[in-house]
């Protein structure tokens, strides 16, 4: 399928800087797949929409402040570095800007006693740096030097609870799973009294997930893994809601990505640990997942092409033209859809 199909303009003006206040006021549009219906509602009107003995799967990762600010040594240049994932205990795959100085051995300094060196330059232009701290004296450094990085079409400063969901408790992502950031304690609380089930899996969102798609084809794109969790109790939780035939609702693309990951052909899971790549485009038979909340995503984004799978390419782009009409928020901080059946 082309890439091409999944490009829209979009006025600057809609790209959403910050948060709606309370976070459940965002605007919600409900998509029925079966007959294309779409209305228009407020994210809090969730509890109407979904039925008792529903299931909410949720991504608890948080976000951790992957961007340090620091100096090459001997040299006193500056350097950004943009963590990755980690691979061993203070050891860290990376972005580095300006990439061209950071060769092997190069080392980096954050604060006093915060170090790093270069190990390797991969043949993706990342590279591997070894902190001199590891353990919890690394994640108090961490928390001490680093930012929550920000997608890059969020222009000013972002304060560090916005961008984490109200259930983050889990580190390790560098990236918030943004349909979480709708929701509020309240509303959770007022699902849970609804008899709407609520539980959370883990996947640890890579920068990754806001590249996008440069090649022609879609199919011709490569997911790079992302770790992820499953506990006995989610899967417990789940595979009762489809024995009961109550909906699953992932919500947000992280945890479709994950429950479509652990799924069989009956739409059972399984609890499970472990790293993903599952790229889903369309023609994806969905095993687990039967309905979705998720953002309003970048053009060509592997985002995009995953709810174009689920709801289907033609009423995907009919519902962007109706956002973009209605003026809806989009990207990080902005509005929502529930796609339904």
């Amino acid at each position: 399928m082309r890439t091409e199909l999944f490009d829209f303009e979009l006025p600057n003006e809609l790209i959403a800087q910050e948060p709606i206040e309370p976070r459940d006021r965002a605007r919600l549009m409900v998509v029925h797949r079966s007959s294309g219906k779409i209305e228009h509602r407020r994210f809090y009107e969730l509890v109407e929409v979904l039925n008792e003995g529903d299931v909410l799967v949720v991504n608890d990762t948080k976000v951790i402040k992957a961007r340090l600010y620091g100096q090459r040594l001997p040299t006193g240049g500056k350097v950004e570095v943009l963590l990755l994932r980690e691979i061993g205990d203070g050891v860290w795959e990376v972005l580095v800007r300006p990439s061209r100085k950071a060769r092997p051995n190069t080392e980096l300094k954050f604060g006093e006693e915060f170090i790093a060196r270069v190990v390797e330059v991969k043949s993706t232009g990342t590279r591997v740096i070894q902190f001199n701290l590891g353990g919890d004296e690394f994640w108090k450094a961490l928390n001490n030097y680093g930012r929550v990085p920000t997608p890059p079409y969020i222009k000013g400063e972002v304060n560090e609870r916005d961008y984490q969901t109200v259930y983050a408790s889990k580190p390790g992502a560098v990236a918030a799973p943004t349909a979480g950031l709708h929701f509020t304690e309240s509303l959770i609380n007022a699902l849970i009294e609804a008899g709407i089930k609520m539980v959370a899996v883990t996947l640890h969102v890579g920068w990754a997930t806001f590249k996008p798609i440069t090649s022609e084809e879609v199919e011709q794109h490569e997911m790079e893994e992302e770790y992820c969790e499953v506990t006995e109790d989610a899967a417990r939780t789940v595979n009762e809601a489809k024995d009961s035939k109550c909906k699953v609702i992932a919500v947000g693309t992280t945890s479709v990505r994950t429950l479509e990951t652990v799924g069989d052909d009956t739409g059972h899971i399984k609890p499970w640990v472990g790293w993903t790549n599952l790229y889903i485009t369309p023609g994806y038979r969905f095993k687990v997942v039967d309905a979705l909340i998720t953002n309003f995503h970048t053009p060509r984004s592997t985002n995009l092409v995953l709810v174009a799978s689920f709801a289907g390419l033609e009423l995907t782009r009919y519902a962007y033209q109706i956002a973009i009409r209605e003026r809806y928020r989009f990207y990080s901080f902005g509005d929502a859809m529930l796609i339904l059946p």
